[in-house]
C-alpha cells in the first residue's frame, strides 16, 4: 500500500487548507484512515481518524475546525482544515490501518503564519 499526501502549504491564520491522501492498492475500502501531525522535536500526534463505517474521531485541539472525510471510489481521504492557527503548523501524515498493519504516507508541510 502506498499513500500519497498533498495539499500542504503556507496560509495565514484564520485561513483554510484541504489535505488529500490517495491510496494505491485494494485495501482502502476496508482500512481505517487517519491524519497525524508532527513538529520538529515533537512526537507524532493524532489529528483525526475515520473508520470504514464513517465514525470520525478528532483531537480536542482541532475539533470543530477540521473535518476528515473519505471518497472510496477514488481511494482518497481528505482533511479539511478551517480557522487555522499558527500552532497547527506541522508536517501532516496520512495513515491507513487494515488487517493489523499500519501504513504511512510521506508528510506534507502545513505552515500557518500569524
Amino acid at each position: 500500500v502506498q499513500l500519497q499526501a498533498s495539499g500542504g502549504g503556507l496560509v495565514q491564520a484564520g485561513g483554510s487548507l484541504r489535505l488529500s491522501c490517495a491510496a494505491s492498492g485494494t485495501i482502502f475500502s476496508y482500512s481505517a484512515m487517519g491524519w497525524y501531525r508532527q513538529g520538529s522535536g515533537k512526537q507524532r500526534e493524532l489529528v483525526a481518524t475515520l473508520t470504514t463505517e464513517g465514525t470520525a474521531n478528532y483531537a480536542g485541539s482541532v475539533k470543530g475546525r477540521f473535518t476528515i472525510s473519505r471518497y472510496n471510489a477514488k481511494n482518497t481521504v481528505y482533511l479539511q482544515m478551517n480557522s487555522l492557527k499558527p500552532e497547527d503548523t506541522d508536517v501532516y501524515y496520512c495513515s491507513a490501518f487494515a488487517a493489523g498493519l499500519r501504513y504511512w504516507g510521506q508528510g506534507t508541510l502545513v505552515t500557518v503564519s500569524s
